[in-house]
């Protein structure tokens, strides 16, 4: 039986600069793209032609264009706001000091159910997960068989992590994902209608083998 395997590789961006204890979400923050050999590693265990997509915030952009200069070659990167971070509303900006010291309604819900309350102004972590479930049906639909590399966000990764393995959003809270780690989902489509996903590696860091 022929199937077809389209290979994600889910990459988060690097260190942002000046956010240290701080919410920043979807805030357009730049990021610490200065450690070469890193990127080098990083980009030694990635595809050698595969499709490269970012989200709409330079952190992902910068972090890409950091492993292209790595891979010694520039390659077009399509643009996909559906694996945007989880945007927080009238939080993103604060220090966590701050938002605990307001103590307000919304804060005491988000905290007592983090994954279906929304911060004002904002989107819950159930939000993200139905978006980036619509760009991974959308982007395996139109290049199946290829390798995608979307350099994208810790919360959307958590997200694609509970679409794939049908998880209760809470639950996949509890992933840590490191930035410039690699986390790799295969889709594997049959020839019938069956498909089903398979889950290669979550939170693969160049640095997380040398510590090991």
């Amino acid at each position: 039986m022929t199937q077809t395997v389209t290979r994600w590789w889910l990459v988060r961006h690097a260190p942002v600069i000046g956010a240290a204890g701080r919410i920043y979400g979807q805030d357009d923050l730049d990021c610490d793209c200065s450690n070469a050999d890193l990127f080098q590693s990083v980009a030694a265990i990635l595809p050698p032609d595969p499709l490269w997509l970012v989200t709409h915030l330079k952190r992902t952009q910068a972090t890409a264009a950091a492993l292209g200069q790595a891979r010694g070659t520039v390659a077009a990167h399509l643009v996909e706001r559906d694996f945007a971070e989880q945007h927080f509303g009238d939080w993103q900006g604060l220090t966590y000091a701050e938002l605990e010291a307001r103590r307000d309604g919304a804060y005491h819900r988000f905290w007592h159910a983090p994954a279906d309350h929304a911060p004002p102004g904002g989107e819950s972590f159930r939000d993200v997960i139905a978006r980036v479930e619509r760009g991974l049906q959308r982007w395996t639909q139109s290049y199946g068989g290829r390798d995608i590399v979307a350099v994208t966000h810790g919360g959307a990764i958590r997200a694609a992590l509970a679409v794939v393995l049908g998880l209760e959003p809470e639950r996949a809270l509890g992933f840590s994902i490191e930035t410039c780690s690699i986390t790799r989902l295969d889709h594997i489509q049959g020839a019938g209608e069956g498909a089903a996903w398979r889950i290669v590696t979550i939170n693969q860091h160049p640095d997380s083998l040398k510590r090991n």
